[in-house]
């Protein structure tokens, strides 16, 4: 599966004066009408990018504060945002919405941000902050490892992608009923400790004896959707490793698995976005794993 670059994901600025000007650790990605919106797992902010490489993206603040610019002091606070999903319009939501969440592996990475989307498509006003620990403390009673790196909304269900490693922990898709959920994020700014209505755990093979694990998907217009998913060498949710393999993968509407297939050239693939038209068309955002390189728009059509 051959992955072409579209462009770094550089910046007119970098998020503080002494931070480089690009996102480096790219981790959830949606493409609105003209934008493609990035949340990076050691930022505080959105960057929102447009396919003109001549043009550098920029930064949009979702949560207050600085983070300390070195590597451990900053890992150790940072929101960890992983999860980037679109919500459909509703009573609170005249055009939908934006919900940006941590991954939920420590006690400083249960929060999150709602940024309401314009008419036109674009992220519009100020982020509302979400206090996300009700459900991921429920959750981590089910997962010891929790670490939550995708979402997406189908039909009248929320899904979220819990990650799994070569620890005990699994891949899985948690699913709750999307009104409750909406409900709750507009009147209490948080989401309620519920129980999933629905687990599914997804065994998706290895690269040299490390497991994939889902790192993003997307839903498809005919039903089922598509995954990203990285073999990590690490056992947890906290401790970053090698990256041995990546791959794409399709889940059809019955939530079998119908392929999974490597990317070439490897890119530790943190975020996708589906188009369906004449063609399949899938947008990634790569982690570099390293702050000193920046992230990459990469695209794949079938």
């Amino acid at each position: 599966m051959v992955l072409r670059l579209i462009r770094k994901l550089d910046l007119a600025a970098g998020s503080e004066p002494d931070r480089p000007a690009w996102l480096s650790a790219a981790s959830g990605l949606v493409r609105t009408t003209d934008e493609f919106c990035v949340v990076a797992d050691d930022e505080l902010h959105l960057g929102r990018f447009t396919l003109d490489q001549q043009r550098p993206g920029r930064l949009q603040r979702i949560f207050p504060g600085d983070l300390p610019d070195e590597p451990k002091k900053r890992k150790k606070r940072k929101p960890d945002l992983e999860v980037l999903l679109r919500l459909p319009a509703s009573a609170g939501l005249p055009h939908g919405a934006l919900l940006a969440l941590g991954s939920g592996s420590g006690a400083h990475r249960r929060r999150g941000a709602l940024l309401a989307l314009g008419v036109h498509g674009r992220v519009v006003g100020k982020p509302r902050s979400i206090d996300a620990a009700p459900l991921f403390t429920r959750l981590s009673q089910s997962f010891a490892d929790l670490n939550l790196e995708g979402g997406w909304v189908t039909g009248n269900r929320l899904q979220l992608l819990q990650r799994g490693n070569k620890g005990n922990s699994r891949n899985a898709v948690l699913q709750w009923d999307l009104q409750p959920m909406l409900r709750c994020l507009l009147r209490e700014r948080s989401l309620p400790d519920a129980e999933p209505v629905n687990v599914r755990e997804f065994d998706l093979g290895d690269v040299q004896g490390v497991p994939l694990g889902f790192t993003d998907a997307s839903p498809l217009p005919q039903g089922g959707w598509l995954f990203s998913a990285v073999a990590e060498n690490t056992d947890n949710a906290l401790d970053d490793g090698p990256c041995l393999g990546a791959a794409i993968g399709r889940v059809d509407a019955r939530a079998r698995i119908r392929w999974i297939r490597p990317v070439d050239p490897l890119y530790k693939i943190e975020g996708i976005d589906v188009q369906q038209g004449a063609q399949l068309r899938a947008w990634l955002v790569s982690d570099a794993d390293d702050p000193r390189v920046p992230a990459s728009l990469l695209q794949w059509e079938c």
